[in-house]
This record gives structure tokens, sequence and C-alpha cells, in this order.
């Protein structure tokens, strides 16, 4: 078993997962049926299926993934003003390397990095400000993609750009917010969950406190939890306890890393850069108050305002593609029919197989 060679104690792990397959057979057993819980993280999914935690609870547990990747939730209309972006003479976008791969309607930014476009991949939103001040006579664009935990490196690279007085810096900024797109899916009861892994990262940033209405208004119980497979078997084994006993409150079991409140100073850098605005969501649409957008105090450094093109028409979804229904939750990798077969990691089809927080990765590569 792959997940007690991941163990420092598997003995340690054995009785952890015997006691969670005891748990969840009587559970089963009470609801005719298999439990149904959903880690929101990608990185969660990776490590879930890093560790063959799936197969371990075949028929017992289903884990269904989230909308916690960051790539594959943003939009397709998000994506094609990016390869837009880098076919403008004289600009750089500087990017995250997954972001490189996710196929447009025609086009990708790799695609386009072939034909002659600027494209950097950096490992930093301040690699984007360093290459800005390095090359003054282009317009580097940064993308901003990710949730709570990415935003505030960018809040202080815009912070940075705007000290060394640059005006060939801006920011493509699509952060998304974590807690309405888990009111839009837990509002919608399209899928049925008995229980939510949350984020230990984002909850970092964002503190426990901001998730304590999955409980109070949904009746379902969630765990903060980190990555390793303790952290990971010690969220299942308490998430199913509090099935059994119908207590729906929010626990932190994460705590050496998540406070209640949350990071104040990681807040205040949002804060002090963004707003919350509505925000489009791959396999969502618009989410109300889900986005992160550049204030009026760095309104220069925003790209949607600097590069304003005239709106491109709403690009449809790959076709074939079923992202946006396994980042609601409603379906697993193996149910695309595209999945394996003309949809891989060295030729995806949509977002979910280029992420390397992307489920249909993780299925591909560990099933």
């Amino acid at each position: 078993m792959s997940v007690l060679k991941r163990l420092n104690d598997p003995q340690l792990g054995r009785e952890m997962i015997k006691k969670i397959k005891k748990q969840a057979a009587q559970l089963a057993g009470y609801l005719g049926r298999a439990v149904t819980l959903m880690e929101v993280c990608g990185t969660h999914t990776m490590a879930i299926s890093s560790i063959g935690l799936r197969s371990l609870l075949t028929g017992l547990v289903e884990l269904r993934s989230g909308p916690g990747c960051p790539v594959c939730v943003t939009a397709a209309w998000d994506i094609e003003q990016m390869i837009a972006l880098a076919r403008v003479p004289g600009v750089t976008v500087a990017t995250f390397g997954d972001l490189v791969r996710v196929p447009g309607a025609l086009s990708s930014l790799e695609r386009e990095r072939a034909g002659g476009a600027r494209v950097q991949i950096v490992y930093s939103p301040a690699d984007a400000v360093t290459l800005a001040r390095d090359n003054p006579d282009q317009e580097v664009v940064f993308l901003g993609v990710g949730f709570e935990t990415t935003a505030p490196m960018v809040a202080l690279s815009i912070n940075q750009a705007d000290n060394l007085r640059l005006t060939n810096f801006s920011v493509y900024a699509v952060h998304k917010l974590v807690p309405p797109v888990l009111r839009a899916l837990l509002g919608a009861g399209e899928v049925k969950v008995d229980g939510l892994i949350l984020p230990g990262h984002v909850c970092a940033v964002t503190g426990s406190k901001a998730f304590t209405f999955i409980g109070e208004e949904y009746g379902i119980p969630a765990v903060v939890t980190g990555f390793t497979p303790v952290d990971i078997l010690d969220a299942l084994y308490v998430l199913l306890h509090k099935i059994q006993t119908g207590d729906n409150r929010v626990v932190n079991g994460y705590r050496w890393v998540v406070r209640d409140e949350g990071n104040l100073q990681a807040q205040q850098a949002i804060n002090d850069c963004f707003y919350i605005g509505d925000a489009i969501w791959r396999g969502f649409g618009m989410v109300g108050g889900s986005g992160l957008l550049i204030g009026e105090k760095f309104a220069r450094y925003d790209a949607m305002r600097k590069f304003s093109e005239e709106r491109l028409n709403d690009p449809a979804e790959p076709q074939g593609c079923r992202c946006g229904e396994l980042l609601s939750g409603l379906i697993t990798p193996v149910d695309c029919p595209l999945f394996g077969h003309l949809c891989t990691p060295a030729s995806p089809a949509g977002p979910c197989m280029v992420s390397a927080e992307g489920a249909c990765v993780a299925y591909y590569r560990y099933r």
C-alpha cells in the first residue's frame, strides 16, 4: 500500500485506515450508498491520488474533486484574453508554467511562443517585476491566476513596481476567492456531498472562520487540513465521525499553520490592492463576489484597463471536454469520454489535464 510507505509509522497508518474503513462501512450501511466527500483543493486531489487512497476506500467512500485548481477554474474567455495579449507587439507575457499549455479555442500561450511571441515563465510575481525593470523597452504583463494564497504575493509585486516607478509593468488579475464558489456549489444542490476537506494553505490566509457558513447554512461538516498522508487520513477520520454524530461544525485540523482569524498581514496586502467583484469561473459561470480586482489606487497596473480591447465573443468550451462538470464535483475524470484517449498530459483537451493540481492529471498519473 503506497499510503503506508509514505508514513513514518506504518503501524499507525494501518490502524487509521482500519478505523476509517470501519466508520465508512457503518455509514454506507446507514445511508445505503458510499459516503461522498469532496476535497476542494487540487493539491489534496494530487496527494490523495499519489498515495492510492481512493482504491483503499472503493465502495465505502467516494472522493470527488472540487473547484480548487486555479488554472482549471480560469474561464475560457480569460484564457483567450491572455493569448490575445501575447500577440500584442512589444508585450512580454510573464506567467507560471501551468498556464502556458492550457488550450484555447484555436491556440495556446505555448503555440504563440512557438510562433515568436514573448511568453516568459517565471517562478514568482517578483520575477515579473524584475523582468520589467531590466527590460524597459518591453511591456511586461504578469498573468495573476490563483486563490487567496497567491493574491498577497501579486499585491506585493504591484507595490514593488509602484515603488520602482515602473511604467511598463501590469497584471492581468483573475484571482478568485474560495468561500463564494463553495456557496455557489452547495447552494445549487446539483451534487450531494456529505463533507468537505478544506485547503490548509487557503485557510492560512482567510482563517478557518471564513468557512463556518458550510455547517451553519448547509448542514454538512468540513475539516481544514494539510497535505501529508497523516493530515489527510486524520481529516477523513474526523469527517466520518462528525457525519456519524451529526456534528456540522467546521474543524480546524491544521492549527500549527491555520489560525481562526487567518493571516492578517496577508489579508491587509490583499485589501490594499484589490477590491471584491464578480468573477467568471469555468464550470460555474459568473459567481458574485468571488473575484479580486485591482483597485483604483493601482489602476495603472491593471492590464485589463491598460490593454482594453473590444470584448471577444465568449468562446465555447473545448468540444467534448467535461472539465466544468468535474470542477463542480458532478463527475470524476474517468466519466469524461476524452480522458486517457483524446485527452492526455501530452495532448490535453482541457485545463484539468494540464495543471499540476488538475484532477485529470492526478487520475491519469496514478490510475
